[in-house]
């Protein structure tokens, strides 16, 4: 442990009666990569007194309960190899059990919230069950709407291609299952913007809570650890206005595609090989896995073929390559590979493919792509038992249960049925199974 003194002497980090800003940005998906990235960049505005963000839970309250009592306040720890900064973050004006939609519908309902931000998995914009968080979101737009609030914009911050779109698809939806009258509305005055977000965050340990305590004097129970790294890209329009992202380093851009293809292949692509592969070859980090050569060259050959397709000069590739592989052996940022590996089913049919498809489509075989895909089917084989993370779990276990061939076609249709409608295709997949098992 780095703490040295009692935290049970030491003061709860909060306000001391200085005043929170101002709500005027929702956010759904309290968690850590929120705090350390978008309440990161706002707090960093250069108009950040004028901006407060609501921040509300997912699936569990905890996040919220500690937050409050904190009035908001968290501690970032900037993690990098030659030493750690703290920062007390401010810009989160009130933290909000998920649950509590009646105060997510007045904040929405109010003309001085005009943003909406998301962090949610990518599995959440398939689900339109009524407690879903875009369920909530809908219905705390009807209450804008009935309010005659104004237009607002809602801004997706995850790792799903299309974020924009994929957001307005699912929303749309379920507003038409509601009220077409409200879907209507919605299409005159709610922009959708998508963007390309990038800080890595791994999970906060106990250690890092004492060693605020320690190096800070204070108490913090939800710090946030994150490397000095982070690189936000927006596209879309903001009819009410927002912060001056721009002057914390964001990028405002007119096409957004590029930019969020190079993140989900160059880096999510890479994560999801390093998260499957080095699991299997006994690594538990991404800095321990990217030293291992032979995931390192699986990354690396992958890498080669999503540059194929990443050709816009400012997109910087080999630039980009050289500083991933810094990020990553950074020993000091502790992201585990187990946090990376779950929902591989959703997450390969955006990192693995569209390159394979890409690649396939101008005569060439893709075996970079196909083995991040093998080596995800070694790796929920090798966990049969259960023990990982998937909104499809059930059918991959299924799938998994069976042998050979009839295994990888099983599990190649789970990922992507037309890839798997190509005998070619399945076969080198199975081809590669193994490859890096370590065995």
């Amino acid at each position: 442990m780095h703490a040295t003194v009692s935290t049970e002497v030491l003061p709860l980090l909060g306000r001391s009666g200085a005043p929170a800003p101002p709500v005027r940005i929702v956010h759904l998906g309290l968690g850590a990569f929120h705090r350390s990235h978008q309440a990161w960049f706002t707090a960093h505005a250069s108009d950040a007194a004028e901006w407060g963000i609501a921040s509300f839970t997912g699936r569990r309250p905890d996040a919220a309960r500690v937050l409050a009592a904190q009035d908001g306040l968290f501690t970032l720890i900037e993690r990098g190899g030659d030493g750690d900064r703290f920062e007390v973050v401010g810009s989160i004006a009130e933290a909000v059990d998920g649950a509590d939609t009646g105060r997510l519908d007045a904040l929405l309902a109010a003309p001085a919230t005009v943003i909406v931000t998301l962090t949610v998995t990518e599995a959440v914009y398939e689900k339109h069950d009524a407690d879903s968080p875009l369920a909530r979101l809908c219905r705390g737009l009807a209450a804008r709407r009935e309010a005659g609030a104004g237009p607002i914009a809602v801004v997706s911050c995850d790792n799903v291609a299309g974020n924009a779109e994929v957001a307005e698809k699912a929303l749309l939806s379920i507003a038409e299952g509601h009220d077409p009258g409200l879907a209507s509305w919605m299409r005159e005055n709610v922009s959708f913007v998508g963007t390309s977000v990038d800080r890595i965050t791994p999970r906060t340990t106990p250690d890092d809570v004492a060693l605020v305590a320690a190096r800070c004097g204070y108490r913090d129970e939800a710090p946030v650890v994150a490397e000095p790294f982070a690189n936000w890209i927006l596209a879309g329009d903001f009819p009410a206005g927002r912060p001056r992202w721009e002057d914390a380093g964001a990028q405002f851009v007119t096409d957004i595609e590029p930019f969020e293809n190079r993140k989900l292949w160059l880096l999510n692509g890479a994560h999801s090989i390093l998260a499957y592969a080095g699991q299997l070859r006994g690594h538990t980090t991404v800095a321990q896995a990217v030293a291992d050569p032979a995931c390192r060259e699986a990354v690396e050959a992958f890498w080669d073929e999503a540059a194929r397709h990443l050709t816009l000069p400012e997109l910087a590739v080999p630039e980009y390559r050289r500083a991933l592989i810094e990020r990553f052996s950074n020993p000091r940022i502790a992201h585990h590979l187990a946090q990376i590996a779950a929902d591989g089913t959703t997450k390969l049919r955006m990192r693995a493919v569209p390159v394979l498809s890409a690649e396939i489509a101008r005569g060439r075989t893709g075996v970079g792509a196909a083995r991040m895909v093998a080596v995800w089917m070694d790796f929920v084989s090798a966990a049969a038992s259960g023990d990982f993370q998937d909104p499809l779990k059930d059918q991959v276990l299924g799938a998994a249960s069976l042998e050979g061939r009839e295994r990888t076609q099983a599990l190649a249709e789970l990922v992507s049925p037309t890839l798997a409608g190509d005998p070619v295709v399945v076969d080198r997949i199975h081809s590669l199974r193994g490859t890096l098992t370590g065995e």
